[in-house]
């Protein structure tokens, strides 16, 4: 299945707005705003000539009729600094919707929405589409301590799954605010209590130690049944699938055949079956930071010992 390309536009930003540690932005962007579905994400540029490439960054909604797209900014760096120092009446220059949104199941099917520190920002939306569709829907969101939490309406009534989800369950690692521990933790309860109304589906946003730890706890619970979806948080030079920096090692669930191939996370992402995904070769590159390495039997690996390998 095929989604509408994404679309340039010089979105002015209406409003910007702290929300926690990070930034809330309201763009105007007509047209990505009717194109837009939960799980995608727009591609943001800096406005500063000397940083070429753009930011990407998970959608938190899109309204079509306002024609806004709504974003959620971690201040990690040069480039998103910059955006979230904007103000109402600035323009940021945009690209969306890019990747592939998160797939929904039967109408009334039980799902769990996961989300870690910022990864938390399109569950409210997806949530809401879940609902509407009839789901009953419980968030879990966690953060290392409360000041790094979204998606609770301890930290904002307007970003959080509250009222929008039939139950939200927050968790800290130092136990500043929620459960103490992660949100696998709480996970294994949720899955059980869903599971009686049906085989849940698990969607999951964050950084990819707490997916990988999300996909096995849902396997360890419901066994063979297990359905994920992970949206990853690899970084994404270009956002469009030409730079090739957030490969990743994924395997066609359909065909027993075929081999890992390495996919865009842009494009053939950022949400991927949790079973498709390569967990032995995901974050286990020392030399890049916990990167991807390639699998032996990845279409194009290099093969040790043969005439003009690398």
């Amino acid at each position: 299945m095929s989604w509408p390309a994404g679309v340039q536009e010089a979105a002015e930003v209406v409003s910007a707005r702290p929300v926690g540690a990070y930034t809330h932005l309201v763009l105007r962007a007509p047209e990505a705003a009717r194109r837009a579905q939960p799980g995608q994400f727009v591609a943001c540029g800096t406005g500063d000539s000397g940083m070429l490439l753009r930011r990407s960054l998970s959608l938190h909604a899109a309204d079509p009729e306002a024609g806004t797209l709504e974003v959620v900014v971690a201040a990690a760096g040069p480039g998103t600094r910059l955006l979230a120092a904007k103000r109402p009446g600035d323009v940021v220059s945009t690209t969306a919707p890019l990747g592939r949104p998160f797939p929904l199941p039967a109408p009334g099917t039980p799902a769990v929405v996961i989300g870690g520190g910022y990864g938390a920002a399109p569950l409210p939306w997806l949530a809401r589409v879940l609902t509407t569709g009839g789901s009953r829907v419980v968030g879990i969101v966690g953060a290392a301590s409360a000041d790094r939490l979204l998606g609770t309406s301890a930290v904002d009534d307007a970003t959080a799954l509250d009222g929008i989800a039939d139950a939200v369950v927050v968790t800290t690692d130092d136990g500043s605010l929620g459960a103490p521990g992660r949100v696998t933790d709480a996970l294994p309860e949720v899955l059980l209590e869903l599971s009686e109304l049906g085989e849940p589906a698990v969607y999951a946003c964050g950084p990819m130690p707490m997916l990988r730890s999300v996909h096995t706890t849902t396997r360890e619970v419901l066994g063979e049944r297990a359905q994920t979806w992970l949206a990853v948080e690899e970084s994404m030079a270009c956002g469009v699938g030409v730079c090739m920096t957030c490969v990743l090692p994924v395997v066609d669930l359909d065909d027993d055949d075929t081999p890992t191939r390495m996919l865009r996370a842009c494009t053939a992402g950022p949400v991927f079956d949790g079973d498709a995904l390569r967990w032995d070769a995901i974050g286990a590159a020392p030399h890049l930071r916990g990167g991807a390495l390639v699998p032996d039997d990845a279409v194009g690996a290099p093969v040790v010992g043969r005439a003009g390998g690398h």
